[in-house]
């Protein structure tokens, strides 16, 4: 449980680094090449995932591809703090489901209460969106094909890491491979802003690139230590350390509603050891 809850406060740092530019697209391709340049390096220190591992690798690159697209079309013109609820709130039911049905995971009846719970305090943040006017369709669309790409390569990544032989070695190849690709895929027309991006902000990069490779790194491994359900919903409070990265670091302000749905994510998480 300490190792997600880890893992999700990373996921919340480079997505607040993230947040942080103008252009969602410069911004993320700006975070990984922060994610290639740390991942290439760490490559020499580690061995090669196993080759029944290789197969899924491959696979989740591709939906880590799909999963960087939508979430630059999702943020292009929708807010984080509609779309990051939506993208992440509804992947852990989902992900439940799907383990259910295809890993052949039994969670308990606590289990599943905490995955709901989960879920639910985090959907509840996407009521808390912003004015009515700024609710587009496309966004949202974009937001829950994102949902469904991130229940496809948790399930993926879950069963390449378990075959890989050493989780954090397969994290990093695939991240690695993933953002070398994306970033080459983003650059033509953009090579100037992209390079003058960092030149200013090297070191938001390469702290983007830690945050994702750990957070992700230690997310795999306690799937190869626990059911891919909990450990999917519980890295999801993610959304929870974001809220509590504005209040006391960007010094933004929560309502109430937020102050829920914090009590209903952190009471899921209570009940997911139940699993």
């Amino acid at each position: 449980m300490l190792v997600v809850l880890l893992s999700a406060a990373l996921h919340a740092g480079w997505n607040a680094l993230v947040k942080s530019g103008a252009d969602p697209l410069v911004d993320t391709v700006v975070v990984t090449i922060g994610v290639a340049a740390v991942g290439a390096a760490g490559i020499g220190c580690m061995p090669a995932p196993a080759a029944p591992s290789w197969p899924f690798l491959i696979a989740s690159v591709v939906l880590h591809l799909a999963y960087y697209g939508f979430l630059v079309l999702a943020y292009r013109g929708g807010d984080l703090s509609l779309m990051y609820p939506v993208m992440r709130g509804s992947a852990p039911a989902l992900t439940a489901v799907m383990a259910a049905l295809i890993l052949g995971e039994r969670p308990t009846w606590g289990g599943w209460a905490g995955v709901l719970l989960v879920s639910t305090g985090i959907l509840l943040l996407a009521a808390d969106a912003p004015r009515a006017g700024q609710r587009r369709f496309s966004p949202l669309l974009f937001a829950l094909l994102n949902a469904g790409v991130i229940v496809a390569y948790s399930l993926v990544d879950a069963t390449g890491a378990r075959r890989s032989g050493y989780p954090f070695g397969y994290t990093v190849w695939m991240l690695t491979i993933t953002c070398i690709l994306f970033s080459g895929l983003a650059l033509p027309g953009r090579s100037a802003r992209i390079a003058a991006e960092l030149r200013r902000h090297f070191r938001k990069a390469l702290l983007g690139g830690a945050c994702t490779l750990g957070s992700y790194s230690l997310a795999l491994w306690a799937m190869t230590r626990a059911p891919v359900a909990p450990v999917a919903a519980l890295r999801e409070t993610s959304i929870v350390f974001s809220a509590l990265l504005a209040v006391f670091c960007l010094k933004e302000t929560i309502s109430p509603l937020r102050y829920v749905s914090i009590g209903v994510v952190t009471l899921g998480a209570i009940a997911i050891q139940t699993f």
